[in-house]
Formats: C-alpha cells, structure tokens, sequence
C-alpha cells in the first residue's frame, strides 16, 4: 500500500493557529519506499518531529537512544552513505588518563529497511567494561497526523523475544536485537547489553524494526530487476559522476510496485511528504529518466493508464490528478490535465527511445483517449482552459497540448490509426492564435503571458512555467517538434531566462524577481523548482541558445553540490554571492523524483540524444561549447541495449557502444 499524502502544503499567509509542517531540510532521509528513516544529524532518534522509521506510511520507531557507560556519545559526523542509509559517529572519554583525546567511538548504521547497527570501538589503552543501553519508544501514529502535529503519545511496550513491542487498534510493531539484550524492560522501553573490550577491541548490536504481519522489505530498487539502467558518468567534471550516481540511486530509492500489479513499476513524487504517486509527476520523471531505458515508462503508463475515466461524458479519457497550487496570480491547477498530454507524450517518446511495438500497440487505446479528450475539451475554441467553469487559458498548458497533439499524432500515424491530420490541423491553429494573443509587447522584445484570463485579458506575470515553451518533444528523425514560438520569440525567451530575475545563480527563478508577488521561498512564486531548469536547460540547448543554458546548468551544479548531489524538488530563489550556498526550503520533499530525474536529464542534453528506435538511428545534437569539458556516459538504454556516447573538449560527440545495427542519423 502507499503512503498517505498529507495536507497541502501552504503558500498563502495563514492564521498562527493554522498546522505547520515540521521542517525537513536538515534531516537525513533514507529512502527504500515504502520505508524511510527520517534522522536528525546528531543520529539520536528522540521522537521529535518526523524522525523515526516508517513503513507504509505508519511510524514503527519514533524513539531509538543509544547511552554508552551512562552518557550520550558527542555527535561528530553524519552522511548520507546512499540514498537508503546513513551513517553516523559520536565519541566518548572514558579513561581518566585519555585527556582530551576521544578513546570511544560509536557508529551507528541505519537503513531504511528497519535495520541500524550500532558499533562499539575501543581506543583505550586498558581493557574497558562498557555498558551500552538503547532506549526505545514509538506512537505508531500515520504521517499524516505526525505532519498536522496529532500523533498522540507513545504506547506502552511489553518484552517481545530479544526486544520490545508496540500495539495499538491500527496494528503492531517490534524491535529485535542481535545478540539479545542482558536486559529488557519494558516500562522503561530500554534493552540493555554489558560488553568487555580489550584494547583495540569492538562489539557490536543489531536491532531490527519490524511492522507484525508485514513481509520483509523488497524495495524495487535493489531488485535485479530494477527498471533502471546502471548509468555512470565520468570526465573532467566530477560533479558530472556525482549528480549521476545520486539521481539514479533516488530514483531506485522511489520506486514502487502497483500494488495488483506487480510487473508495473513506476514513480513515488518524493520523501518524506508523497510517497505515493502523483500522476503528472510520474510521467515527468518516467519521460526524463528514458535515457535509462523504458521500463520505467511503461510501468507508469500502465499504471494510470487504469485510472483513466472511462464513458462517454465529457471528463471520459482523462487520467485524474490532485490540483496543484499556482501562486499568487492564478487559481489551483489540475494536474489530471497535465498528466492527460504528458501520457501519449512519454508512450511517443518512449517508442523512440525503443519501447517494443507489441507494448506500444497495447498501450495505444489509452492514448487516443486522452487525445480524443483533448479535442472533445477544446471543442470548437483553441484554447485548452482550465477544467472548472469559467478558469483561465495557462500558457504551460496550451505547450503541453501541442506538443501532445503533434506527437500524438506522429504516434496514431506511425501505428495506422486514424485522427492525427486533426490533431496536427488544431496544433496549426493553437500556434497562430497564441502568436497573436499570448504574446505581451513591450519595449525590449516582451514576453509570453502566464496565461489569459477568461474575459480574454493577458496574465502579465513571468516565471519558470514559460521553459515548457521550449520542450516541444522528440518526433522521428532526430526532430524535435515545432513550438508555439517562432525563432524571434525564442530568442527573446533566451533573452529572459538569462536575465538575473530569473536566473539566480543557482537555477530558474519560479517567478521572476522583479514581479509583483515574488517571493524566494514560494512554491510557484519565486522558488527554484529543479524540473522546470532542467526543461529549460534542455530546450535552450536544442534551440541553440547555449550561454544561457550553460549558466543555468553550471548554476544547478552547484546548487546540486551544495546539496551533496541530492537535489532536493525546490530551493529558494535566492541570489547567488560569491561563497554562498542555496538556501533549503524546509518543507521540500527530498529526494524528489522530478529533481532526481532533471538530473539525468542535464546531463544527457550534454550529449544531445535523439534516438529514433523505429528507425534504427541515433542522431547526437552536443551542447558545441562542452560546458563541463570531456564527458562520457555509459550504461545509459537505446533500443533495448547499452549504450556509451562521449563528448569531448572540443565539442563532438561519439557513439562508444550501441545496439547491433544501431545508424548515427545525421
């Protein structure tokens, strides 16, 4: 089962009394879905906030404090040692004559399976008897009410085999120890060992978190039959190897199973606030980790493509999703209307990349659904406007429907279905009515309008949303897809996300500085929001407007850095100084399948792959200006084979390893 969303999110001024979430950006979250361990960087679990274990959306431990010879050790180190386990280390003087040297020092290893090994070394000079003492304690309460401050007290423990229990009416969980404990009392919640250690000598404990009636924990990801390619990047940018290595680790870390269907593998939106799936941010990050290989994507396609609404009403062929906040400016958004383009997007773009014909073809039907919604919405107006009576015409939302309708109808055209001279014909006039509407002239070249409001007036207001302008999608041949941009329009597009109210230093402002409402900490007001820099790195790359991608992409770099290549899915918009560092938003999931995933999506468009599968090509578009020097990936997926490509200093790219009878397009 999934874990429980909490209640949104806030962007607007609320009431003192109003819930807050409790902050997240300093802890360290181990993920291996549907388990997480949430830690603050002392490494004591002491029950506070959302620290704990948790599996399936249920806190199992809130409490785990470990006393060495009466004493909490010091907390010297905490890190993250992947994306599903921490380490941490602590010291303690215990020989009189040591000084100020540590002659103690425990580690503790803690896994978001429920395991944590607590390691116990001895520098001193003499033999030591150390008593070592775990206290434990746990609310079994729901993420949900730990976030609205309503998990309740802790419960009475009783002695369970080599450890503790915990029931309530909800259900049950225990720790275990390895060895069993001396000791073990439960009004006091405490396991208790006595250990001798000669000189140079360690003993170790293991507890083990367990949820009664649960199987073991398989998370996905550590499958051998994990969807996801093995990529490594290597060169002479390591920041290059790092951000890869951690983006494919988080994207393993959050994956999860349909629960009936057990083959259909997609996408958890983030830790610790969603982890379950959100439809829209599925398919976006399923769509930037292709690179990877498609099985990602046709898990997720499958998936949703079960909760599509069937009928003949007018909601028929839509995949539903929650509504997202907008900011200031604009009313909530659907995500189902997102989710409802991106899918017979990510099933083209799949096809491309090598997804198999016979899961083409049978995902196919759901497709056309969706694209026959989009016509059935649109009726006989342009504009895609918002689902409720009366809502605005945004201008992400018409990039999503034409791209959706010219790859859609690449698809239907490509498999023998019938609609897509349709398709292309709306597509045509969507493009002519939003160069003559959606355009706002003004000196300096203009900008795009957020979106047009009902009465038909233009929404002034520029942020991160515009970068869905340049990703127009990936057609046959190595094509990208015509835009709702002529080259002028671009240009000046270029123009604006070079500009320091947008760029930060550190990434795509999600509201341009200068604009009213602007706000560095807001979701869609100001924020960094990792997916929308990576699109537009991507698009101004392809479109050729290479110093502004260059500045974006260097930019997240070392936010990513910053972040020790864990991007969490928003950070605020802040101006970067020299020495600085991103400030964290306290209530950003992290890891985050969209930021994780823009990760792998950076790094490919350094390369510029346009695979076309059906074609048996691959043609290579690299950034000319190799702003991160020598670079080569490998392990990466076309076709449904390895494949290596290398970009060198000097800008040309080459094919290392591919797939038998794989051409280089031109």
């Amino acid at each position: 089962m999934h874990q429980p969303t909490p209640p949104r999110r806030p962007d607007a001024p609320r009431e003192p009394s109003a819930w807050e979430l409790p902050p997240t950006h300093t802890s360290l979250i181990c993920v291996a879905l549907p388990a997480l361990a949430v830690s603050a960087g002392q490494g004591q679990l002491t029950g506070r906030g959302l620290e704990g274990f948790y599996r399936a959306g249920r806190r199992l431990l809130s409490r785990c404090q470990v006393r060495v010879a009466g004493r909490e050790p010091l907390a010297v180190q905490a890190r993250m040692t992947g994306a599903d386990r921490a380490r941490f280390v602590g010291t303690l003087c215990v020989s009189p004559q040591a000084g100020p040297d540590p002659d103690i020092f425990v580690e503790r290893v803690r896994h978001a399976d429920g395991t944590e090994r607590i390691i116990l070394r001895s520098a001193a000079a003499r033999p030591l008897r150390l008593p070592l003492e775990v206290s434990l304690g746990t609310d079994l309460a729901a993420l949900g009410a730990i976030a609205s401050g309503n998990a309740g007290p802790e419960l009475p423990a009783s002695v369970h085999d080599s450890g503790l229990r915990w029931s309530c009416p909800t259900g049950a969980s225990s720790v275990s120890a390895e060895p069993p404990p001396a000791d073990a009392l439960a009004a006091a919640g405490l396991l208790r060992w006595e250990f001798e250690l000669p000189p140079g000598g360690s003993a170790s404990v293991e507890l083990r978190v367990r949820l009664d009636g649960a199987a073991p924990l398989r998370a996905v990801g550590r499958a051998a039959t994990s969807p996801l390619a093995p990529a490594v990047a290597t060169g002479d940018d390591p920041r290059a190897a790092a951000l890869l290595r951690t983006s494919v680790e988080d994207l393993q870390a959050l994956l999860l199973r349909d629960y009936e269907h057990a083959a259909d593998i997609h996408l958890a939106t983030g830790a610790p606030w969603r982890c379950g799936p959100a439809p829209a941010e599925a398919l976006a990050a399923a769509r930037m980790a292709l690179p990877l290989g498609t099985r990602l994507a046709v898990g997720t396609l499958r998936t949703l493509a079960r909760t599509q609404l069937g009928g003949t009403g007018p909601r028929a062929g839509l995949i539903p999703g929650p509504r997202r906040d907008a900011g200031a400016h604009l009313p909530p958004g659907c995500t189902g209307t997102e989710a409802t383009l991106l899918f017979p997007v990510l099933l083209a773009e799949a096809r491309r990349w090598g997804l198999p014909e016979a899961e083409t073809e049978e995902l196919l039907p759901a497709a056309e659904r969706c694209l026959t919604w989009l016509r059935t919405t649109v009726g006989d107006g342009v504009y895609l406007c918002d689902p409720q009576p009366g809502g605005p015409a945004r201008c992400e939302t018409q990039a999503y429907a034409h791209r959706a309708a010219l790859l859609g109808a690449d698809l239907l055209d490509a498999c023998g279905r019938p609609g897509g001279a349709g398709l292309r014909q709306w597509a045509g006039a969507l493009r002519a009515a939003f160069e003559e509407e959606f355009w706002i002239d003004a000196p300096g070249g203009g900008r795009p309008a957020a979106a047009r409001a009902p009465d038909g007036r233009p929404v002034p207001h520029f942020g991160s949303m515009a970068a869905h302008l340049l990703d127009t999608g990936l057609l046959g041949g190595g094509a990208h897809a015509p835009g709702l941009l002529d080259r002028v329009r671009t240009e000046q597009l270029a123009r604006l996300f070079g500009n320091p109210a947008m760029d930060c230093g550190w990434g795509l402002r999600g509201l341009g500085a200068k604009e009213t409402g602007h706000n560095p900490f807001g979701h869609r007001s100001g924020a960094v929001r990792v997916h929308e820099t990576a699109v537009a790195v991507a698009g101004l790359a392809a479109a050729g407007y290479e110093e502004e991608a260059n500045s974006l992409l260097h930019g997240t770099l070392a936010a990513a850095e910053a972040f020790g290549y864990r991007l969490p899915e928003m950070y605020a918009g802040e101006q970067r100084t020299e020495g600085g560092a991103p400030l964290p938003h306290p209530a950003a999931c992290r890891p985050a399948a969209t930021a994780a995933a823009a990760g792998i999506l950076l790094l490919t468009t350094l390369a510029g792959l346009r695979p076309d599968a059906p074609a048996r090509t691959v043609t290579l578009r690299p950034v000319r200006t190799a702003p991160l020097g020598e670079i080569c990936l490998t392990g990466l997926r076309v076709a449904g084979a390895p494949f290596s490509v290398r970009v060198s200093r000097l800008g040309p790219a080459m094919v290392e390893e591919a797939a038998d009878g794989l051409q280089l397009g031109v």
